[in-house]
This record gives structure tokens, C-alpha cells and sequence, in this order.
């Protein structure tokens, strides 16, 4: 199978496999008021997901060094679609909802991964970091499915039918992978002398400076994934909004579909002006408008969703260069070891931005402007260190 192939097989098999990533997400204010969730419990709610990611990835990513991707791909799929159905008719409160996100979480720590080690096992060669990044910026495509359907299915059938249906699309996904080739696996002999490769990976500076500014990197996004919705609900709430105006959900599906070829075209100018040099330059903007952002609520509801999209494409724009600059700087034999620290971290953070923004908005009495304003300095902040990071481990590299 040509590269590009197994790209967009892999691709369709991911945004398929993640379309239930963010129907908790999009339904985060019904599930307060239904529920009775306090901020902190709806953080913990969203951040279990990423916890469970923190915990599986390494296993499971390492893993991929010494057992076809390919088998962990197929297993994550199915668990993923029996957390979401298990969600859709079981969960009744927190500890329940709990328990289904925590297993959402494992399966995406075996999908988006181990995936992109599989991607990359068949794409080497120059053209690589352009394969990574439709693959990367396809996870956007998911999380835009995954928001639309979301808010789309529950206003006319329900929540429950939303997890189930993100269910049913996440077993497609796992058909589509049985097409793929199976991933390449280091040998014994390397794995007997050299191990699974973590302190390698953890003494690799260039690789390093982009995982550490890929965690940077996700702090802010899945703040803004698990919160973004709630936001833009408050605004709707407090200026006069017409029947007309898109919906919380629609915006954000709008925005991940941006993300697409956000990512994919800022990889492109890292190809062309530097990357180091690049990605620094978008996440302090990304970092700046998260500010403006959190304090335009009370502006005219089009605005706000403006400036929402403005922001989703500074945030999204450097993910797969982030992502490319790692596998780049990583040996072949401890490419699945560089990913497991990548995501550990990436996804280490992406637990601690959502209920860390929880824990904000109650420690500021709940939604108010001042509120809002000081949960996306929150979330901007965590970006801003991106750029420092690399300085740091690169230096003067590009």
C-alpha cells in the first residue's frame, strides 16, 4: 500500500474511531443542570478522560516498539465503542459517568498513538512530516464530527442517542483498520541491547523541546475543548441572541473543522520559514488571543464566535508541527518510546488545563465576566511557556 494510502485509510479510521471524544464535552451544561455537577466535579469529569489517556499511553505506545500497532489499534476501537454505549445506558451521575469516561480515555490512548506509529512505519522518507501532519490534523476532523454530532443527535433524539451513535461510528473505524498494513516492530536483538528506549528519549534534546512544547500545546487545546461550549453559553445567556445564531456545539464543530487545514498549512510554513521559529510565533499569538477571548463574552454573540474562530486556528495551527518535530528528532528503533513521552505529557497536561479551568471558575464564584476572563488566562498561560521550552532545548536550531 502506497503512503499515501495507508495516510488516508489511517485518517478516516481515526476521525471515525474519535467521534466520541467531545459528546461529553458538548454536553457539559446540560450535564451540570441534570446531574447538579459542581465546576470542579464537571472538570473532573472532563479531565478523567485525559487521565486515563496519562495512564494507558505509555503502556500502549511503547508497546507498538515490539508488537504490531496495528492489534492495539483494533482493540482500542472496540473499547472505545463500548465506553460510549456503556455511557449512553448506564450512566446515571458523577461516579458512573466517572467510571465510562475513564475507559473513553484507555481507548484513545490506543487509537491516536499507536495509529501515528503505524502511519509513520509506512511514510519515511522527506514527504514524512506531510503524511504526520493530515493524520495529526485529522484528529481535528474528528473532534468536529464529534461535536456536531453531539449537539445535532441530542437536540432531536436525546443524549443517550448521541453517545450511542459516537459508538456505532467508532466501530466503523475499527473495520477500517483491518484494510491497514501491520506496523513494524524493532528486533529482539535491539530490544535486548538497548531496552524500550525511554531515558534515550528523555537525554534527546531536540526531541524533547517538542514534547515538552507539545504539552505547552495541549494544556490550552483541551481547555478549550471541554470549556469552549460552556463559555459560549454564557454569552448566548446574557445578550440577546437570535434562533438564528449558531449553536455553542456548531461553533465549536466549525472551529475543529478549521483546525484541519490550520495544522496542516502551519506545518507547511514550518517546512518553508523554520519550524522552531514558526510554531513560537503561533502559540504566543494563540497565548494573547486566549485573553481577548476570555474577556469578550459581553460583546455582540457574532463577535464572540469570531474571535472564537480566530483562536481555534492559532490553536490548532502548530499541533502537527509539534507532533512532526518530535518524530522527526527521534531514532527509528525508539519512535514508538518518543510517542509514548510525547503523549504522556501532551495528554499529562491536557488532564491537568480542564480541571485546573474547573477550579478557577469556582474559585471565582461560578460564571461571571471576571470569571471567564481569568479561566482563559488560565488556559493561555500554559501555552505561553511553549515558546520558552524550545528556546531552551533547541537553542538556536530551526
Amino acid at each position: 500500500m502506497k503512503p499515501l494510502q495507508v495516510t488516508l485509510l489511517l485518517s478516516a479510521a481515526e476521525v471515525t474511531g474519535l467521534a466520541g471524544l467531545a459528546t461529553f464535552a458538548s454536553l457539559l451544561p446540560f450535564f451540570k443542570q441534570t446531574w447538579s455537577l459542581s465546576n470542579t466535579q464537571a472538570g473532573w469529569l472532563s479531565a478523567i478522560y485525559y487521565g486515563a489517556y496519562v495512564v494507558s499511553v505509555p503502556l500502549l505506545t511503547v508497546r507498538t516498539d515490539r508488537s504490531d500497532a496495528k492489534k492495539i489499534l483494533l482493540l482500542s476501537l472496540v473499547i472505545g465503542a463500548a465506553a460510549s454505549l456503556g455511557f449512553a445506558w448506564t450512566a446515571t451521575g458523577f461516579w458512573s459517568g466517572l467510571f465510562w469516561r475513564f475507559w473513553a480515555g484507555v481507548s484513545l490512548a490506543g487509537i491516536y498513538m499507536p495509529g501515528l506509529k503505524l502511519l509513520s512505519d509506512h511514510t519515511e522518507g522527506p514527504r514524512q512530516s506531510r503524511y504526520i501532519s493530515i493524520y495529526t490534523a485529522s484528529f481535528s476532523l474528528g473532534t468536529s464530527l464529534s461535536y456536531l454530532l453531539a449537539g445535532e443527535v441530542n437536540a432531536r433524539i436525546g443524549w443517550q442517542w448521541a453517545f450511542a451513535v459516537s459508538g456505532g461510528l467508532t466501530l466503523v473505524g475499527s473495520l477500517l483498520v483491518l484494510w491497514a498494513p501491520a506496523g513494524k516492530v524493532a528486533s529482539k536483538e535491539f530490544l535486548r541491547t538497548n531496552g524500550i528506549g525511554l531515558m534515550a528519549v528523555l537525554r534527546n534534546r531536540r526531541a524533547m523541546g517538542y514534547i515538552l512544547a507539545y504539552a505547552a500545546h495541549m494544556w490550552e487545546l483541551f481547555s478549550v475543548r471541554s470549556w469552549m461550549v460552556a463559555f459560549l453559553a454564557y454569552s448566548r445567556q446574557i445578550q440577546a441572541v437570535t434562533a438564528a445564531a449558531m449553536s455553542p456545539t456548531q461553533v465549536l464543530a466549525l472551529i475543529n473543522l478549521i483546525g484541519l487545514p490550520a495544522s496542516i498549512g502551519g506545518n507547511e510554513l514550518c517546512r518553508r520559514l523554520g519550524r522552531k521559529r514558526t510554531v513560537r510565533a503561533i502559540m504566543l499569538a494563540s497565548a494573547v488571543v486566549s485573553v481577548a477571548v476570555g474577556f469578550s463574552a459581553p460583546l455582540p454573540y457574532t463577535w464572540v464566535v469570531c474571535l472564537a474562530l480566530v483562536y481555534g486556528i492559532l490553536v490548532l495551527g502548530d499541533s502537527a508541527s509539534l507532533t512532526a518535530g518530535a518524530i522527526a528528532g527521534a531514532s527509528t528503533e525508539h519512535r514508538g518510546a518518543t510517542l509514548a513521552v510525547h503523549s504522556t505529557l501532551g495528554f499529562g497536561a491536557a488532564f491537568f488545563g480542564p480541571l485546573a479551568t474547573g477550579i478557577v471558575l469556582d474559585l471565582m464564584s461560578g460564571h461571571t465576566q471576571m470569571a471567564w476572563g481569568v479561566a482563559f488566562i488560565t488556559m493561555g498561560a500554559g501555552c505561553a511557556l511553549g515558546p520558552w521550552v524550545l528556546t531552551r532545548k533547541l537553542g538556536q536550531n530551526v
